[in-house]
């Protein structure tokens, strides 16, 4: 999945899959994680929010399944 740098304290770069409903978060120190059953707005209101980690942190951390990816 391509991911898309992003200007974040938190994040380097986001990536989504719309036929997966899969969202990729990289964070600035490498870790990459992968949320699973992701709508697709929520993806595309993250990227278009002033913040990205306090959007990601109110609406999608608490909601969705994450797994590392190694």
């Amino acid at each position: 999945m391509e991911r898309v740098p992003v200007e974040s304290s938190h994040f380097a770069a986001v990536g989504y899959d719309p036929a997966a409903r899969k969202m990729h978060i990289e964070f600035k120190n490498g870790a990459v994680y992968e949320y699973e059953n992701v709508p697709e707005h929520f993806h595309a209101t993250m990227m278009d929010a002033n913040s990205h980690g306090a959007f990601f942190h109110k609406n999608v951390k608490p909601f969705f399944k994450a797994r590392r990816l190694d």
